[in-house]
């Protein structure tokens, strides 16, 4: 699984057949059925660096994608939401993180061993507790997200709730590039073996991110500056 993941983050367009032929050719003996059911069991398919780590529920629990032609203007506009799985030398974790849109800013962010949906309304919650309510918080279509607990606490807040398309993996394109950029600078490079271990590092890369990593798109400044510097011109 490990290695699906690699290959998956690395080349994003190869589906099975290819993946089985690099995996092969690392000396794993192992067939095409069992490397399908490992992506399916993982939630990989052949479009981009995404993991769609549960099947979502019923369709009357998806609901409408609010951002096409959408123009965000000032931070905690839009958020989005999603989760990943991260690999260890013995076992593997999955990481919840939350991104403002404006700022490119990761808000909130949160390692578990479950995809238990208890585990994304932490993250939620923390991320509101320390940064506020955002208008609209954007995800997938994954069952965590199409959950009743997970609905109930966002009408809480009052914030409005946004799915991706079906199959539409650039609805979301920006929490899964920050995902592909930790998974290839910081994951792959290094092995942690502790859960402990792999907190610390992400933790690290989220604040040098948010704090000296510039953006061409955000005229090379870094999101906190961005981030902050909105509320300030407020004030």
């Amino acid at each position: 699984m490990k290695r699906i993941d690699y290959w998956h983050t690395k080349c994003p367009y190869f589906g099975s057949r290819k993946i089985l032929d690099k995996l092969r050719k690392e000396g794993y003996g192992i067939g095409r059925k069992k490397v399908r059911r490992l992506m399916c069991e993982m939630g990989i398919t052949a479009i981009y660096p995404k993991i769609n780590l549960s099947k979502r529920n019923f369709k009357e629990a998806v609901v409408p994608y609010l951002l096409r032609n959408y123009k965000v203007n000032f931070p905690n506009q839009v958020w989005s939401i999603d989760i990943t799985y991260i690999p260890m030398r013995r076992g593997h974790m999955y990481l919840t993180a939350i991104i403002d849109w404006y700022s490119r800013k990761i808000v909130g962010h949160h390692l578990s061993d479950t995809l238990d949906t208890r585990e994304i309304l932490y993250a939620v919650r923390e991320s509101v507790a320390n940064h506020g309510i955002p208008s609209i918080l954007n995800s997938d279509q994954g069952s965590q997200f199409t959950s009743d607990d997970y609905k109930k606490l966002l009408q809480e807040y009052g914030i409005r709730q946004s799915m991706d398309g079906k199959s539409r993996w650039a609805d979301n394109i920006i929490i899964e590039r920050w995902f592909r950029s930790l998974k290839t600078e910081a994951i792959y490079p290094n092995e942690y073996t502790s859960p402990r271990e792999l907190r610390q590092l992400i933790n690290g890369y989220v604040r040098d991110y948010n704090t000296i990593r510039s953006h061409k798109s955000l005229d090379y400044k870094v999101p906190n500056e961005v981030y902050y510097g909105a509320f300030a011109n407020i004030a």
